[in-house]
This record gives C-alpha cells, structure tokens and sequence, in this order.
C-alpha cells in the first residue's frame, strides 16, 4: 500500500501537539482512506485511564501533605513529640510562693453578755446602792393598775427580831437577818404593812422563806393617822424572797375585825403590795448592773 510521497505518515500520539490524527490525509484529497474507529477508542480509553491515575495519586499525594502539616502543627503546639499534659505546664512545688508572716488575728465583735441584775442584789459584796424604808418605798402613795394607796409610817431597825412576831422572829434570827425594813399602805378601812429582812446572801433569805410558817408575821406598823390592826385580829400574811431579801405583808382592816375568805379588798392589797415589792428590788438590780456595765 502507498502511504504518499515522503515515507509513511508519522504515528499520532493523543499527548505531543501537533502530531498527524490517523484520519488524516497524507498530502492531498486524493486518498479518501476512513478512519480506524477501533483505534481511536482505544486510544481514548488509554487517555481517560491515565487521567484518573493522575487524579488518584494527586489526591493522594495532596492528603499525605495535609496529614504532614497538621502533625507539624501538633508537634509545633507541644514543643515536643509528647502528648500535651496541663500539669506539666505548672511550676514545680518549690518554685511556688510560699506564705509568709504570721496569720493576723482579730478580736471576738460580739457584744459581752448583759450583766443580771439579780446578782447584784443577792449578795452584800454586790449590792452597794443606798437602802431604806423611803428607798425602796418612795413617795407619798402607791398607784397599782386603777387602785390608789396612801403611805403611812414606815421604820428600820437593826434587830429584825424585834419588829417580828411567834415564830419569825426566830427564823429571821437563825438566818442572820441584819435589818427590818417595814412601811404600811392604806385603802379606805384596809391597811397593809410590808416588812423587807436583808440577808447577806441570797441563800440565807432563800432558807428564811422556807423555814416561815403560817404564825410567821411580822408586826403591824401604825401611826401617822394609822389606826392599830391586825393586834388580835385574824389577818392575811404573805412570805417570799428575791435575792438577798426576804419580805412579808400583814393585811387586815383597821376596823380591828377579822379577815375571812370573803373580803376580796384584803387580800388584793396584800397581793399588790407584795408585787410592787418585788419590782422595787427587782429595780434595785437593774440600777446597779446598768451603773457597771456603763464603768
């Protein structure tokens, strides 16, 4: 077969520019020679196959440089090809400040308990505050709740047994009573005497009060425009103590008859003379812790 003037075409090649298609006519239109099908399948085929293992091996190549870089940047974290550990980042134990100084200390802010004030009325080392009838007993009457008393006559002696009567003056006596305070109140045909004893302390008034019986009373204090009573009368008597003090009330009527369950009168003037006692001394505690507390 003649393949033209100059020798036979040269052989086409799909990857070299400008190389001769094989359908190609070599040098004139005078050939009309077909193209091989089959061949430019094949050849198609061989390029496609080399085009994907240049896609593959990119791919490859391209995710083999991503796994490097990230491993560098690990490495480049770390400084070093060990896993991270924050610990290792602290300093050691003796490279950390350590206290120095003393711990300050502070004062306790609460407040110091209240001081109470019957301390300062069971013993004589405590209970230094003036004392007398009109002391404790202050005023010309006594206003208790809607009741008004008038004030009589009050006394002080030294020898409580003499201010006493049957078995009192013994009680008083035996448990060293060093004084006898008594005043008496008034309400229409009602009198009252109040008798305070004073105690060095408030055990020796505490036993007074328990060893008193029902014939334990003190005397009836008149005078003053006081009529005389409770001297042969039945009368109502009371008897208790607070602190150091010991303290009683005689009530009856200056009418010099007996006192029965009946007359109210009698015994709410005893009871309120009795309370108003109490407060008094109760008061003459609360002075005297206020005064020190205050020193």
């Amino acid at each position: 077969m003649s393949y033209g003037q100059g020798g036979p075409p040269s052989q086409w090649d799909p990857w070299k520019p400008q190389s001769q298609q094989p359908w190609s006519s070599g040098g004139g239109s005078g050939s009309g020679q077909a193209p091989d099908w089959a061949a430019l399948a094949e050849a198609s085929e061989t390029r496609h196959r080399r085009r994907r293992l240049l896609f593959i091996g990119g791919g490859a190549i391209a995710t083999a440089a991503i796994g490097t870089a990230v491993a560098v940047a690990v490495v480049s974290a770390n400084g070093s090809n060990q896993a991270s550990d924050p610990s290792s980042q602290l300093p050691a134990t003796a490279g950390l400040p350590s206290p120095t100084g003393t711990v300050p200390s502070f004062a306790p802010t609460s407040a110091p308990p209240p001081l109470d004030p019957k301390d300062f009325v069971s013993s004589a080392q405590k209970d230094r505050a003036p004392l007398g009838p009109d002391v404790l007993f202050p005023g010309t009457q006594l206003t208790m709740g809607d009741t008004v008393y008038k004030k009589g006559p009050t006394a002080d002696t030294r020898n409580c047994a003499s201010a006493a009567k049957a078995t009192l003056p013994k009680v008083l006596t035996d448990n060293g009573c060093s004084r006898l305070l008594r005043v008496t109140y008034t309400k229409d045909d009602v009198a009252v005497t109040v008798g305070v004893a004073v105690f060095d302390t408030e055990a020796q008034a505490a036993k007074a009060k328990q060893q008193a019986d029902a014939k334990s009373i003190i005397k009836s204090l008149a005078g003053g425009g006081v009529k005389e009573f409770c001297d042969g009368a039945v009368c109502r008597s009371t008897t208790n103590s607070y602190g150091r003090y010991a303290y009683f009330t005689l009530s009856g009527f200056t009418a010099a008859k007996n006192v029965t369950e009946k007359d109210k009168a009698v015994f709410s003037t005893g009871n309120d003379l009795a309370e108003f006692t109490f407060r008094q001394i109760l008061r003459r505690g609360e002075a005297q812790a206020s005064a020190a507390a205050e020193e």
